[in-house]
């Protein structure tokens, strides 16, 4: 019996053999098929619901069954799995234009929407036909014959491109180590990476330490190890993933997947990939998006410009350094850092137990939305190291089922991300609830300490449950605009909003205690922490805009005639770089992000996210940070809500009226004030 054919409701992991995914989805393939067949074969007249809910509810078991295989192939993949995902993804890509070519399917959708003037649809059900019509619209639906099997093989081709991307990253990820046996060359690396580095060593039955380019390994390296020859070795390593002479290297399938997403946009009507995907964002085209851009760019440029210069000079009077390069930046920082607020990451790390973090965010949780969390032994999971939680509302109303990964591994890709085993809907009248999850690379406990958390992760975990609660407390009737299913613009407003409270004084004091003595943190701290957070704020703003800069370069201009991946990068970073260029280096190659994620045309959005995060916290601000008002004012119109309204309406539904930039431009120091 294969156990992802059986019907369950929490994902049957243990259960689960490899052996069993290729089957699983060809047979959950036929049934969606034949729910699309019964669609399009009903003699009856279209309607809203034979046509538009039904569409919505069909292929249910064969997205449980993806959600489990492809959440898997990030956190717990290896070379099987991988493999099948290669071999499984031209499939899915078939049959959704199966779908969305349907010519008979799409009459009966158009059909209906022809006709929404005279349907007495609430809110909800006229965007999930509006969304219905466009999506077919928008992948082909009106296209004839021959172009149909273009889109066709431009979609397969994508598929597999993409995937092989990522696999090329996690290869070169898991392909470098850095091994080390003389004392000084951890000089100035906090006890507690050495004690990990050397852990990791003993695990490999080697001596001394090892590090790695997985987050927690590479991070303290680059901000603390005094030996700049040795910070230099593992910052090139970083940067030249998938840029190597090797069957790793990913310049092709770069160049490929831009021409081939140019092509597809092209086929569908639009001028480029990024008109195509932004026209169903809130920031509406890429003209927008570059305009948006450059307005912070103009506000951060000075001020990351005069941040550099101080470093420099920094860098200069302590060691005679000339020229900053990319692997002094993190290590001169973090010293001047330490010198101007008199804080060391490392003295805040033991008041940040992973457990107690945990807690934390679980109380404010239940201080905002009346949410419990109970840890349950009894929910099936893929690894020793993942926690299960039921999630109930002060009532004892079961609300969702809540999964937690924290810590590396070697099947799990770098990063930090939230996921979904299960959608929240309302079927047959019951509101089914969702099932979510949280995937981070935490430092994992040593024989003498537990895992302590960076303020930097603190607010990676506030960041991703944030996600979390939207995907927790959806609320809406249909599938599709369940939970995270929103603008991707908007996506990030529930988790950068929650990195808010990180920063309070009221929050750190339900969470933030010493892991030994239990004294919560000083008050001296909490000021530092505050006094810091815009702290480099120009480069890092820059930085961020580089990014989403990149993204629009690649995605808003045609791009038939690049044949350089380096050459273009160099150009389109010249407005926002600061480090002299490495050579044997290139972010493209390794961007995970927009060629394997689903942020093409993106990255920007977690700035703009910013804008709205910043204005949006101004009101809880106003009110307090555990205003029982505003937080379920913004439950009930941005967390519950999904993507059944748009955004900017859900915003000012929130807000009172539109966000507007002054907020985060103040929060991070960059207002000038006449």
């Amino acid at each position: 019996m294969n156990p992802l054919l059986q019907d369950f409701n929490t994902a049957p992991f243990s259960k689960i053999e490899e052996k069993h995914y290729k089957p699983a989805i060809k047979k959950a393939i036929n049934i969606a098929k034949a729910e699309i067949d019964e669609i399009v074969n009903n003699t009856d007249k279209p309607t809203f619901k034979n046509t538009t809910v039904a569409l919505d509810f069909a292929g249910e078991k064969l997205n449980r069954i993806t959600s489990i295989f492809f959440n898997l192939n990030s956190a717990e993949t290896n070379d099987q799995i991988q493999k099948i995902a290669q071999e499984v993804s031209p499939w899915l890509s078939d049959f959704k234009n199966d779908i969305t070519l349907n010519e008979g399917l799409f009459k009966k959708v158009k059909t209906v929407f022809d006709n929404l003037k005279n349907l007495d649809l609430n809110a909800e059900q006229t965007m999930l036909l509006e969304k219905q019509y466009k999506g077919f619209a928008r992948n082909g639906a009106n296209l004839k014959g021959a172009d149909k099997n273009t889109l066709r093989e431009i979609d397969s081709k994508l598929s597999k491109l993409s995937l092989q991307f990522g696999e090329n990253v996690l290869a070169e990820t898991n392909a470098f180590e850095l091994h080390l046996t003389n004392e000084n060359d951890v000089s100035g690396l906090p006890e507690s990476a050495k004690e990990a580095a050397k852990q990791l060593a003993s695990e490999k039955g080697k001596e001394g330490w090892i590090f790695t380019l997985d987050y927690p390994s590479y991070i303290p390296f680059m901000t603390y190890v005094d030996n700049r020859e040795l910070r230099k070795k593992i910052a090139i390593a970083a940067g030249k993933k998938a840029f190597q002479n090797n069957k790793n290297n990913n310049k092709k399938i770069v160049l490929k997947i831009v021409k081939l997403r140019h092509k597809r946009a092209n086929l569908l009507g639009y001028k480029t990939h990024a008109h195509f995907v932004l026209e169903e964002r809130m920031a509406e085209n890429p003209e927008k998006v570059i305009s948006f851009s450059n307005e912070l760019l103009e506000k951060a440029k000075p001020a990351a410009k005069k941040e550099f210069e101080n470093l420099e000079k920094y860098a200069k009077k302590l060691d005679g350094i000339d020229q900053l390069q990319k692997w002094d930046g993190a290590y001169y920082s973090e010293k001047l850092k330490k010198e101007i607020f008199d804080l060391d990451q490392e003295i805040l790390k033991p008041y940040f137990k992973l457990e107690n973090v945990i807690d934390g965010v679980f109380e404010i949780a239940n201080r905002l939305y009346d949410l419990q969390f109970e840890e349950v032994f009894n929910i099936d999971k893929y690894h020793e190291d993942v926690k299960t939680y039921k999630v109930t509302d002060t009532q004892g109303n079961f609300i969702a089922v809540f999964y937690a990964d924290f810590h590396p591994r070697k099947g799990k890709r770098n990063g930090a991300w939230m996921t979904s085993y299960k959608s929240q809907k309302i079927k047959n009248g019951v509101n089914e609830r969702p099932h979510v999850s949280i995937v981070c690379n935490f430092t994992k406990p040593t024989p003498t300490k537990p895992s302590l958390l960076t303020f930097n992760e603190v607010t990676t975990l506030f960041h991703e449950f944030g996600h979390a609660l939207h995907g927790m407390l959806a609320n809406t009737t249909y599938n599709s605009l369940s939970g995270t299913s929103v603008s991707w613009d908007f996506v990030e407003l529930p988790s950068q909003i929650l990195e808010n409270w990180c920063y309070e004084k009221e929050a750190l004091e339900l969470f933030a205690k010493h892991y030994e003595t239990g004294e919560v943190i000083p008050m001296k701290y909490i000021t530092k922490i505050k006094e810091s957070a815009s702290f480099h704020e120009g480069m890092q703003t820059l930085r961020q805009l580089s990014f989403g800069l990149l993204d629009m370069k690649w995605h808003s201009e045609n791009p038939s005639e690049i044949n350089s991946v380096k050459e273009f990068e160099i150009d389109a970073f010249a407005n926002t770089k600061l480090y002299p260029d490495v050579a044997e280096n290139c972010i493209s190659t390794s961007f995970s992000h927009i060629f394997q994620g689903g942020y093409s045309s993106g990255y920007y959005s977690y700035k703009w996210a910013e804008v709205l995060d910043a204005d949006a916290f101004e009101f809880f601000l106003e009110k307090g940070i555990f205003s029982k008002e505003v937080a379920t004012k913004f439950k009930e119109t941005v967390l519950s809500k999904g993507g059944t309204i748009n955004p900017m309406d859900l915003y000012k539904q929130f807000r009172g009226k539109e966000p507007k930039p002054d907020a985060l431009l103040k929060r991070a120091g960059l207002l000038v004030t006449k």
